[in-house]
């Protein structure tokens, strides 16, 4: 089974500070995720003035400005990104962001060369620029909070159409937090089934539980929203892991990765050998027995532990005849027992 991707998602909780920013690096290289992702945008292209703010973006920011106002506080420079994949690869994390615009998507693409480009939610019914991710013709993660599996449908075939060579569908509630009952966990693997691709989760909710739940029902990619504190202003700390749940969140992970990495064939395992004898039942003498005798159930008595004969071959000695005298509390073997 190949490794869970763990991206941790510090989004904006940089707060629009580059030293920010490194803090929450320097958080996911300690909790040992995969990728540390962050959000790269040009707010003139992707907002216009009149545009209002979500409303989970109201009651978490605080604040009374615009959308457009909101995001040119929260924007890095090209230079900022540059600095910070920088910084990643000397602690250890690859590096990722979700471009919202043309210009950041060649940047992050063309000049940062990432591996992977990540697309987020708000673009699955973006087809112009979903053609342009497409065309870098590199590996592709596509979150797909608020779609239908028809958007879905059209956002796939549109990036491998037009070059990706892979897509990696994540499910996704785009509401932050998102309530339990607005999961709709079992969505994820509807999407592996008619897609035939590898799928993850975005994780919007609160905690870590779903995220597990996801990597049990067979998630190969996991992202989490983080941040220093969550009490900080800004859009998405509130509904962000902070860093010990961060760590917790790995450990977990990890932990599911080892109890579902089997081949699925029920066997008895290496490390049960020894338990198996001293849990499982033997075959013992309830009363003494005399040679010549024809073994019944009155006789018997199944016992921990298995010395000889198995509780299992009870069937097998039942009705034949005992070959010696012996007493009661003795476990039978099979030379015990006469077969002609």
């Amino acid at each position: 089974m190949s490794k869970v991707i763990i991206i941790a998602e510090a989004g904006v909780n940089h707060n629009g500070d580059v030293n920010l920013a490194k803090e929450l690096i320097d958080i996911a290289a300690i909790a040992g995720v995969d990728f540390v992702k962050f959000q790269t945008w040009i707010t003139e292209d992707i907002v216009d003035i009149s545009a209002q703010k979500a409303q989970y973006q109201i009651d978490n920011d605080g604040s009374g400005t615009s959308q457009f106002e909101m995001l040119k506080k929260l924007e890095l420079t090209f230079e900022d990104f540059k600095e910070l994949k920088r910084y990643s690869e000397s602690k250890n994390v690859q590096f990722l962001s979700t471009p919202d615009d043309y210009k950041s998507l060649d940047f992050l693409a063309d000049e940062l060369d990432l591996p992977i480009l990540k697309i987020g939610s708000g673009e699955v019914t973006n087809i112009p620029f979903l053609r342009r991710f497409g065309q870098k013709k590199k590996p592709i993660i596509l979150s797909t909070g608020m779609s239908s599996i028809g958007e879905v449908e059209k956002a796939y075939y549109t990036l491998l159409d037009a070059g990706a060579p892979s897509v990696t569908i994540l499910h996704c509630t785009s509401n932050y937090p998102a309530p339990l009952d607005s999961v709709n966990l079992k969505a994820m693997n509807t999407l592996a089934t008619v897609f035939n691709t590898e799928v993850g989760y975005s994780d919007h909710t609160e905690g870590i539980e779903v995220s597990v739940a996801a990597v049990a029902l067979g998630a190969k990619v996991i992202e989490k929203h983080y941040t220093i504190d969550k009490t900080l202003p800004g859009p998405d700390h509130k509904a962000s892991l902070d860093p010990t749940e961060l760590k917790s969140l790995v450990h977990q992970i990890r932990n599911v990765e080892l109890a579902i990495s089997g081949n699925g064939i029920k066997l008895l395992h290496e490390s049960e050998v020894e338990t198996k004898k001293i849990v499982q039942k033997g075959i013992y003498l309830d009363r003494d027995i005399k040679k010549g005798d024809v073994i019944t159930d009155n006789h018997l008595i199944m016992k921990r532990p298995v010395s000889f004969l198995s509780a299992s071959d009870y069937d097998f000695i039942v009705g034949r005849k005992i070959n010696e005298d012996l007493k009661k509390g003795v476990a039978i073997k099979i030379n015990n027992v006469c077969f002609e």
